[in-house]
């Protein structure tokens, strides 16, 4: 059985890929890789940046070496609810495309709703989607991922780590994200060095990053322990 876990950044994989194998991928591609097999499964970790375009390319790169079985879309999202509590990893029952109305189910009947947008949601977008929606988190990757393993006819399930409470007040960070959906980092750096405003919220957004990617980890190696139905 060949498992696809498709991520957007690096650091939401790190606890997870840790003794892994990296693999080798094109120079300038912006994708990470990672693989490992056991017992006659084998999983295959990538990462491509953050959106729809980024996450079918890491798609595109799991199914690189052969088709796959099965797909998890996993990473950071921003809570919506109190039902998703920062630092926490969660399955998702129902992932909804924001931008087309589409809804797909995942293996997780008794998960929580997300619902994934093409850009990173503030504040006040967290409300309405809440309210429009119903659902417990929001990011930018699920929804382009669950359609392409519907296209494929295999199952999707998804685990989302919550990076920020549904109260964070953050700077706005669609600026700094390149057409490659990877974080200008010195200039978002540069940005928020001059507005104090923002520097608890920050470091408490690394803080429940890190917590939420172990956390998710832990989740994910239980799942694939288990055995990812197909």
């Amino acid at each position: 059985m060949r498992i696809g876990i498709i991520a957007a950044l690096p650091g939401e994989l790190k606890p997870l890929v840790r003794g892994w194998v990296k693999m080798p991928v094109a120079r300038g591609s912006g994708i990470s890789m990672w693989q490992r097999e056991r017992e006659g499964e084998e999983v295959v970790a990538v990462c491509g940046g953050m959106g729809a375009a980024a996450a079918r390319r890491a798609f595109t790169a799991a199914e690189f070496a052969g088709s796959l079985d099965a797909v998890l879309s996993v990473g950071w999202a921003g809570a919506l609810s109190s039902e998703a509590v920062a630092g926490e990893s969660y399955l998702v029952g129902q992932v909804v495309d924001a931008q087309t109305g589409e809804r797909f189910a995942t293996g997780a009947t008794d998960g929580l709703r997300l619902v994934t947008t093409g850009h990173v949601a503030d504040a006040g977008e967290k409300r309405r989607l809440h309210q429009s929606y119903g659902a417990a988190f929001v990011d930018m990757e699920a929804a382009a991922v669950a359609r392409l393993a519907q296209m494929r006819g295999i199952p999707m399930h998804c685990i989302k780590a919550v990076s920020d409470a549904v109260e964070a007040r953050l700077p706005n960070l669609n600026p700094y994200i390149d057409v490659d959906g990877k974080l200008r980092m010195s200039a978002f750096l540069g940005h928020v060095a001059v507005r104090p405003q923002y520097w608890g919220s920050l470091i408490q957004l690394g803080r429940n990053s890190s917590a939420g990617a172990v956390a998710m980890a832990r989740m994910i190696e239980r799942f694939l322990a288990e055995g990812v139905q197909q």
